[in-house]
């Protein structure tokens, strides 16, 4: 494939597929400019090997299932961890109090359903993310995530089970 013809592609890519793959990438970090940093990873990724693709799937999938990976890779990273205790003494240090900037990114992130949701275990989460936000078909969840169908319908089952359940108990703790 010609270089002009690989970049057509990607920018296509780009546009299409995009703002999914930060959103699914800011299921697994939590932090925006984490997740657009590992979705344009992905997309340097996938220029670099698409030529190897081999189109047993789709494109989109392809890169779902590269950021997926991304993502799985820094959050086993040291740098990762790192950074986890580098916010918690910072958060320890800013006291309750914070800045302006702080309460209202605080306040933004507050939306109960999509809380409850990333608290999910990442087998949940990963599940759920992909099936209700991406609307992905049970099919295409397996493939991208390397799992059956059977084993993404009885997870999809359980995650929609624990949510509920922690729905429930946020409203009774309020």
């Amino acid at each position: 494939m010609e270089a002009a013809e690989k970049c057509a592609q990607l920018e296509k890519a780009m546009i299409d597929y995009g703002d999914e793959l930060v959103r699914l990438a800011y299921t697994y970090v939590k932090d925006s400019y984490t997740a657009k940093d590992l979705v344009q990873n992905a997309f340097i990724k996938c220029y670099e090997k698409i030529d190897s693709f081999r189109e047993e799937a789709t494109l989109k999938t392809w890169l779902y299932r590269i950021t997926i990976n991304e993502c799985k890779d820094y959050l086993k990273s040291w740098g990762h961890r790192k950074m986890q205790v580098f916010s918690f003494v910072q958060d320890i240090s800013i006291g309750s109090e914070g800045s302006a900037e702080s309460k209202v990114i605080q306040q933004s992130s507050n939306e109960e359903i999509r809380e409850v949701v990333l608290n999910l275990p990442i087998k949940y989460k990963e599940i759920i993310f992909l099936y209700f936000y991406q609307s992905l078909k049970i099919e295409e969840i397996a493939e991208v995530t390397s799992l059956t169908s059977n084993t993404v319908k009885t997870r999809l089952r359980r995650g929609k089970q624990k949510l509920k359940s922690m729905m429930e108990e946020a409203e009774m703790y309020g």
